[in-house]
């Protein structure tokens, strides 16, 4: 069984990419080791956080805002186990739907562990049957990544949890500690929050986000304080201990201090690490670098010529559309198209509420590069729109050239700001400046409107409703 492409891993990356190549007449294979396709994002990861968090959003808006809005509701209460029922459901309907592409674009599918025997040899191993070899003059490689954890604590995934135990508890924990207040501790951390989760964050780094523009962060522990969780910054989690129905974390400060922080569950969300066991990397001549990742060069290849590999297991940010992206790029580069990829202008979310959006420079990134830049910015409390839905929580930041007045970077948490974060994207791409966002016209009333105003902001203090 020989083919053009095979690509190991059916994540974003993977599937994306074997669809490109089959769409462009390669003949193509692609490997999966578990019984359903999609990887970490479709099964534990992008889609059924975005399905709980949804649930958890309905459910806090009844609690707290629907009153408000005239909706007056007696008896209500969480059903965690339909939650997660849906959440399942959502989930199957996503990767059933792979599984449709894939036949659509006559893609093959085996399933198993892929590893290679040599750069052109690849053996899937099954549970319970024989193994079986496959050929092939390309292979990408797109096997994702698995939390971290940190030195020293037993992830036993009861007590001591990491995202993918978050998705189906069987309770509604009384209090959740969440080590690392990144992306997926914000998330996860929000979902129990707001479902009535005594939520505590324990982060080494002085804000939540910290990769993300300062000001985001800032503006989104001031959300999630409102909703009663608690925040320990600067602290290094030094133990995590089981002790049957509760666990306890240790952690120092950086004056050296310590604290004992006593909950029922622990999740520890600290990041994410390549996923590369398994593959035998070494037989097709691919060593990884002291991060564990895979080293290509500017075409996504590997130092052995026709492996490529993409996403979570190669440099840069692990989001799944850049994984798409990068696997459009090898699908295209193998066909011998030309194609590229702009990685400052990949966006970054968090899918709190508010959402939280972000392309480009940050500001902290500009002051180290010392790039003169111009700032406006736009608070959604002035937003009739956002006033009309009671999502006032919020702003919009327009970073640019101090001498051009190109966009250098927007920043937002606010009410669908994973949505809007898109127009941003479009203009940056067109190298678009502020003044050109502030003479579109944007429809009345709009979230949308805010980024027209932040951008006249930056535009000599043009703002209209501030």
């Amino acid at each position: 069984m020989d083919f053009d492409v095979v690509v190991i891993g059916s994540g974003p990356g993977g599937y994306v990419a074997a669809i490109r190549c089959g769409q462009l007449g390669l003949k193509t294979a692609i490997i999966e080791k578990y019984n359903t396709l999609g990887g970490t994002c479709l099964n534990v990861g992008c889609i059924p956080s975005k399905a709980l968090l949804d649930s958890s959003e309905h459910f806090y808006n009844a609690a707290h805002t629907f009153a408000t809005h005239g909706i007056d509701l007696t008896g209500l209460q969480v059903n965690l186990g339909q939650m997660i029922k849906r959440k399942n459901e959502v989930v199957k309907q996503t990767t059933d739907g792979i599984k449709f592409l894939m036949r659509k674009n006559k893609v093959t599918e085996f399933y198993g562990v892929g590893s290679f025997v040599d750069k052109n040899t690849i053996r899937i191993a099954t549970t319970g049957g024989e193994p079986q070899q496959i050929t092939a003059k390309n292979v990408i490689i797109a096997t994702g990544s698995k939390p971290a954890s940190l030195p020293g604590i037993t992830l036993d995934k009861k007590r001591i949890i990491t995202s993918t135990e978050a998705l189906n508890l069987p309770e509604v924990p009384k209090h959740m500690i969440v080590i690392g207040a990144g992306v997926i501790g914000a998330e996860l951390g929000s979902v129990y929050g707001r479902i009535g989760a005594k939520v505590s964050f324990v982060e080494y780094a002085a804000t939540m986000i910290p990769t993300m523009d300062g000001a985001m962060g800032k503006e989104l522990q001031r959300v999630l304080k409102k909703m009663g969780a608690d925040f320990y910054f600067n602290h290094k989690v030094t133990g995590v201990e089981n002790k049957g129905n509760e666990v306890t974390v240790t952690a120092e400060n950086s004056k050296g201090g310590t604290m004992t922080l006593t909950g029922d569950y622990c999740l520890v969300a600290i990041g994410r690490k390549p996923y590369t066991e398994g593959l035998n990397l070494e037989a097709a001549g691919i060593q990884k670098d002291d991060r564990g990742r895979i080293p290509v060069n500017e075409h996504l290849e590997t130092a052995t010529p026709g492996i490529y590999a993409i996403g979570d297991v190669v440099r840069g940010a692990m989001l799944a559309h850049k994984a798409e992206e990068e696997g459009v790029f090898a699908a295209e580069t193998i066909a011998g198209q030309k194609p590229h990829v702009n990685y400052l202008l990949i966006p970054n979310v968090v899918y709190t509420w508010p959402e939280v959006a972000a392309v480009g420079y940050t500001e902290e990134e500009l002051k180290s590069r010392s790039i003169a830049y111009k700032t406006g910015s736009f608070p959604f409390k002035a937003s009739g729109r956002a006033r009309a839905s009671m999502d006032t929580d919020g702003l919009i930041k327009v970073l640019a050239d101090q001498q051009t007045d190109e966009i250098l970077g927007v920043h937002m948490i606010g009410p669908r700001a994973a949505d809007m974060i898109a127009e941003a994207v479009v203009a940056m791409e067109f190298r678009a400046s502020a003044e050109d966002i502030g003479r579109i016209s944007h429809a009345h009333p709009t979230y949308t409107e805010s980024f027209k105003e932040a951008a006249l902001a930056a535009t000599e203090n043009r703002a209209l409703h501030i």
